[in-house]
């Protein structure tokens, strides 16, 4: 997997962008050794199965087409049923989204899909476990399946064609789904229930943090190498108490913000610096948080005391804003920020990253 030059010209443009809610640390454009010691980490990353084959790849595609597929002739089929005119079922529409590592493009290999099916306002949840449920166990490919409708967040669980794949529901107040529609629109959370917002979360914060950085390839490669090091450090854990996948992915995002025109080499670096340093409880934040006057309980700790004993607050940029770390305790706080310190250290003494990992 060679890693692609920047284009000098569009390093110099992107410089001039603002992103986050302060100013860049250091806007240096790369030097041609960081190429070469992102090639480097490439090259240590690729014996721990972190990047996925070509074919494997185009098969979760594949799945995914599938899957869309079902999901609309399922919201048509369903429409005819609950008798909308011929016009409106035409166009009806309905569509799988994803969210988390998928669609962050960090997943390793044999990792499951996350996964959202969101239907018109006439599809309702009851639909959704009953004749959907149905028509996916007719579906040669699929095995395993359960529906675990009593959840905080509702969900299809199932095997389809070897891949695990979790499916939350969302309803919108929309009569059709067009196939351009964008979930980061908080126009889309009004008159939806508590259940359907957060279904949507997932989405709109994976989609949120992959606009608000400043190179998504960059980002990729980084997150792919922090993953990897927090899994082999025992601190990739948010039932644990300390971080899961959308909280690493954050302060990754935050760290390429602070340095936009760095290649991942020098983003992991920077990334150890910057969290070793990092004063908690002062929470970390991709941009200012908008309210959007729907009132949804956000995280602001000027509101709400309980918000105030958060440890270590990465706060999801997605309205409604919450913090992804409340399970963080003193202890695993004590744990994260020595390994953070550690990190730092081996790339002061001239380590590399295989060095960090061990």
């Amino acid at each position: 997997m060679p890693y692609p030059s920047a284009n000098q010209g569009s390093l110099q443009t992107q410089s001039q962008k603002h992103y986050g809610i302060t100013s860049s640390i250091s806007l240096a454009l790369p030097k041609e050794n960081d190429y070469v010691l992102t090639q480097k980490l490439i090259e240590a990353l690729n014996p721990f199965e972190v990047f996925e084959e070509e074919e494997e790849l185009q098969h979760r595609i594949a799945i995914l087409g599938k899957l869309n597929n079902l999901v609309k002739e399922w919201i048509r089929d369903t429409s005819e049923i609950k008798n909308l005119p011929p016009s409106v079922i035409e166009n009806v529409g309905g569509k799988i989204f994803t969210f988390g590592s998928y669609r962050l493009g960090v997943h390793t290999k044999g990792a499951d899909i996350d996964a959202l099916c969101v239907a018109p306002r006439h599809i309702e949840r009851v639909d959704f476990f009953s004749s959907f449920c149905e028509k996916l166990k007719q579906q040669d490919e699929v095995r395993n399946l359960r529906a675990v409708e009593e959840a905080f967040v509702p969900v299809i669980k199932l095997s389809f064609d070897g891949i695990e794949i979790d499916i939350l529901f969302a309803r919108l107040a929309l009569q059709t789904i067009p196939e351009d529609l964008d979930l980061r629109d908080d126009v889309l959370l009004k008159n939806l229930d508590l259940r359907c917002i957060r279904s949507l979360n997932g989405c709109r914060v994976t989609d949120e943090i992959l606009h608000l950085v400043p190179n998504i390839e960059n980002f990729r490669l980084t997150l792919r190498a922090i993953k990897l090091w927090a899994k082999r450090h025992n601190i990739y854990s948010n039932i644990l108490g300390f971080l899961g996948g959308v909280s690493w992915a954050m302060l990754v995002a935050r760290t390429c913000q602070l340095y936009p025109n760095a290649v991942a080499s020098t983003l992991v670096h920077k990334f150890f610096l910057v969290f070793s340093k990092w004063e908690w409880p002062n929470p970390v934040l991709l941009k200012q948080p908008e309210d959007c006057n729907l009132n949804l309980p956000v995280w602001d700790p000027r509101v709400n005391p309980s918000d105030r004993y958060h440890l270590m607050p990465i706060i999801t940029p997605a309205y409604p804003q919450q913090n992804s770390t409340y399970n963080v305790s003193a202890s695993t706080r004590a744990v994260m920020m020595e390994e953070f310190k550690q990190g730092k250290s081996f790339y002061i003494l001239g380590g590399s990253f295989c060095a960090v990992l061990y």
